[in-house]
């Protein structure tokens, strides 16, 4: 169950329903886009990521982020810890993207919230793409939402609440501030030149996306994007930068780094490399490189060999901005 959607029901609405751009988070790097799935009379918010927005990266093939979305859905699945939402990879109005399930606030945090005008950009992608069919449809989609934006101003539905990045288990505080069970990550200063810490919770569903990253190689696991799910639960969102066959972790989460593999991680990691070296592996080869795909179960078989969790090992190993 992902904010209050069955699994199954997510992935059915996210691949066959009629896919409808609303607006662009403003802050996101590349074209990240709040969209609607219609289906059946029903609207499911999710985030459509079209690979004609996607910034050429130095350090991986360009135009395989969506990819990797939907890869580390897959990965994150087969764990059974619900770590990532639903996504899957379609067509769309700006062309093949990922879209994945809205995690929308739980009940509980649903006070005080804020108009979608006032949290996402919608007049354009400032360049997000240099592509002139990107460019065209988002022109379009302009249209189409200017069309019906005095309809929009007097309709519940499209009020959105973000949820708290972090989820209240991942901060930047002062070491006086730290709370009890916190485990510092990083101690730096600020532009003041007072102390603080980067730290997180001695969380075991926190240590769950610590696992599931080092089997990833997520090389930007940033404090934002850890997000409350409903019922107590944790989710890690915006995973194009994974899977690359070389070291890449970058994370704010090394809290656990040396640490002993517990039984039930160790049971997890077991399941997942038989995964891989079936119908899983098969999943990821359609994804990515067979290369990655190799270096994949590569990584659970190290982990499950040394029997612990990795260290930050070189210079580069937290993402920045952390979040």
């Amino acid at each position: 169950m992902f904010a209050g959607v069955p699994e199954a029901d997510a992935l059915v609405h996210l691949a066959a329903g009629e896919l409808r751009v609303r607006g662009r988070l403003a802050d996101a790097s590349n074209a990240t886009l709040y969209s609607v799935v219609a289906s059946g009379g029903a609207e499911l918010a999710c985030v459509y990521k079209p690979v004609a927005g996607e910034r050429p990266l130095w350090d991986f093939p360009d135009d395989t982020l969506a990819r990797r979305e939907v890869a580390s859905y897959a990965v994150s699945a087969a764990t059974g810890w619900d770590v990532v939402p639903p996504t899957v990879l379609r067509d769309g109005p700006l062309g093949p993207g990922s879209v994945q399930l809205w995690l929308q606030a739980p009940p509980e945090e649903a006070a005080g919230p804020a108009e979608l005008e006032e949290l996402v950009e919608v007049d354009g992608f400032d360049g997000a793409a240099d592509d002139g069919a990107l460019d065209a449809a988002d022109e379009g989609a302009d249209d189409d939402q200017d069309a019906d934006h005095d309809d929009r101003d007097d309709r519940d539905d499209h009020v959105v609440v973000l949820p708290q990045p972090g989820a209240g288990l991942v901060d930047i505080t002062t070491p006086r501030e730290l709370p009890p069970g916190w485990l510092p990550v990083l101690h730096a200063e600020d532009y003041s030149g007072r102390p603080v810490v980067l730290a997180h919770a001695d969380d075991p569903r926190l240590r769950r996306i610590a696992v599931l990253d080092a089997v990833l190689n997520n090389a930007d696991r940033k404090g934002g994007h850890v997000l409350p799910g409903w019922g107590g639960a944790v989710h890690g969102v915006d995973h194009g930068l994974t899977f690359h066959a070389e070291p890449k972790l970058r994370t704010v989460l090394w809290g656990w780094g040396g640490e002993a593999l517990d039984e039930h991680e160790r049971d997890v990691l077991e399941r997942l490399r038989g995964d891989l070296g079936e119908r899983l592996g098969e999943v990821l080869t359609d994804l990515l490189s067979v290369e990655e795909a190799v270096a994949t179960l590569e990584r659970v078989e190290r982990l499950l060999r040394t029997g612990r969790l990795p260290r930050p090992r070189g210079q580069r190993t937290i993402p920045w901005p952390p979040f």
